[in-house]
């Protein structure tokens, strides 16, 4: 059997090629209930159902934002809210043209046999879900696999697990009308330097597409979601060159043509070294048969949320920041972002947790 070809190949390969359109990229706002509740208490704000919407709305309302996007994830809750005024948000993302997407993992659990290194679950019942998702307006989706280097680590286990774990959920996606994106994040605790992640990174995507085509899947409706290739966060800082020049080699080594996109998480990056790095790559000379984009959280969503601060008179000065920045990084996928995006309060900052959890 060759790739997949069913029903939905066709729309597969067009949603996957628009989501990396160049000048575009993704707003992950699919933080779990727990995992938002910390972004809020940040800001004294309580987690509670009104609050979540109340930042959502914020997000996917903000003048001339959605210009610079092609997707957003949105986690399950989000997926069936509306705005005050009582519109979906499915029907507000897709006027502007951004294809909403879903989170369909049930977060990490620890790998038995290994030293703390991690398994992702959500594989159980995962085709009907992805079905209602797709009813309800999603066209793609996000699964999280975690990877962590150590000194023995990752283990061959670990990243045979987390790849096979990656493709069956992609052929489940993609047998159900969703893009899978395929995220085999290489957490970036530690102290190595950036050649051991350079050479993890490669072990881990090489697994990843052995997978991916073992499970037949079709790798022109799908998009990857790696780390970029830094130091450990223990380690000294290098320049955005040396960045680009690691990465785009690791994933010219490992990453099939097929693929369209490759949208960066920013692990933790601030948002301004998140964006410059992103830039970096796209000035880089050499071959890039995928267009390189982004899928930030964190580093979309941080100086808009320390402008806000819960309070209702502080929305129009959030939405202006998060304008700045979805601005910067639809230039850094052009390779032509300049650094001269106003650094508000908070983008400069680290947004590194250790052992970092949805």
């Amino acid at each position: 059997m060759s790739c997949y070809r069913g029903k939905y190949a066709d729309e597969l390969i067009a949603n996957a090629a628009y989501i990396g359109t160049p000048g575009k990229g993704i707003l992950a706002a699919d933080e779990s209930t727990g995992t938002i509740g910390k972004r809020l208490s940040s800001i004294s704000v309580e987690n509670v159902e009104t609050n979540r919407r109340a930042l959502r709305e914020l997000l996917f309302t903000a003048p001339n934002v959605l210009q610079y996007l092609s997707g957003v994830i949105l986690f399950e809750e989000t997926l069936y809210q509306k705005t005050a005024a009582g519109k979906p948000f499915v029907d507000v993302l897709k006027e502007g043209g951004v294809l909403p997407g879903i989170k369909v993992d049930k977060g990490t659990v620890e790998l038995a046999g290994t030293n703390g290194e991690t398994t992702t679950q959500g594989l159980d019942g995962l085709a009907q879900r992805c079905q209602k998702y797709y009813e309800a307006g999603a066209r793609f989706a996000k699964w999280r696999a975690v990877l962590k280097i150590g000194p023995n680590e990752p283990s061959q286990l670990s990243i045979n697990e987390n790849a096979n774990g990656l493709a069956r959920y992609a052929i489940i996606c993609q047998e159900n009308g969703l893009v899978p994106i395929v995220e085999p994040e290489i957490l970036v605790d530690g102290p190595h330097d950036i050649k051991k992640c350079a050479d993890v990174t490669e072990r881990v995507l090489a697994a990843c597409y052995k997978a991916l085509n073992d499970h037949h899947v079709l790798l022109e409706g799908t998009l990857l979601k790696p780390n970029m290739v830094t130091p450990g966060s223990q380690s000294a800082k290098v320049a955005p060159e040396v960045i680009a020049e690691h990465t785009v080699l690791a994933l010219q080594r490992t990453v099939p043509a097929a693929v369209p996109a490759v949208v960066f998480l920013s692990g933790g990056q601030s948002e301004e070294e998140a964006t410059i790095n992103l830039n970096a790559m796209n000035k880089l000379k050499g071959k890039k048969p995928w267009s390189l984009s982004f899928s930030f959280g964190r580093a979309l969503q941080q100086s808009t949320l320390k402008a806000w601060a819960g309070k209702d008179e502080n929305i129009p000065k959030a939405q202006a920041a998060l304008l700045v920045r979805c601005k910067a990084n639809s230039e850094a996928t052009l390779g032509t972002y300049k650094g001269d995006a106003k650094i508000s309060e908070g983008a400069a900052e680290s947004l590194h947790v250790d052992n970092y959890k949805y």
